[in-house]
């Protein structure tokens, strides 16, 4: 199985940064691969909820990267299944409220198909760069 996790410490609350992790059409402004996103199914960042996204793939080629969110505890946790693209993760945002600073834990996982195994260090590498992006996540929220 492939996993990548990397964490952040944001300095605002853990409702708000929830709040803008759940809504799924804040993604371009801190992950550098989503070429557009638009709530396709729900309400938005609720549980079921499906968003439709583009993400820029290998060669710079656009290729789907649908998602449904599968855990929503407000504040808390904010999970998610790929349910469209060539690789369907499954992922999960873990905030914990330190004093008015909130710990992010940006955790994927891939069941790769036998077959597929031989990209598991590429796959990887993906992911890591993928949850690395917390860094930006933590300049966005904090500069407002």
């Amino acid at each position: 199985m492939a996993h990548a996790e990397n964490e952040v410490t944001i300095n605002r609350p853990a409702s708000e940064v929830y709040a803008f992790l759940a809504d799924g059409l804040n993604n371009p402004r801190w992950r550098s691969g989503v070429q557009g996103i638009a709530l396709k199914e729900g309400s938005a960042g609720e549980l079921g909820a499906i968003y439709s996204q583009t993400l820029t793939g290998p060669k710079g080629r656009p290729i789907q990267g649908d998602y449904r969110i599968t855990d929503a505890v407000p504040g808390k946790l904010l999970g998610f299944q790929v349910v469209a693209g060539p690789a369907r993760p499954t992922g999960s945002y873990t905030l914990t409220e330190e004093g008015n600073s909130t710990r992010v834990r940006f955790s994927l996982d891939l069941k790769l198909p036998v077959l597929m195994r031989v990209f598991d260090s590429l796959v990887t590498k993906t992911m890591e760069s993928e949850v690395a992006q917390l860094t930006k996540l933590k300049e966005v929220i904090e500069a407002g």
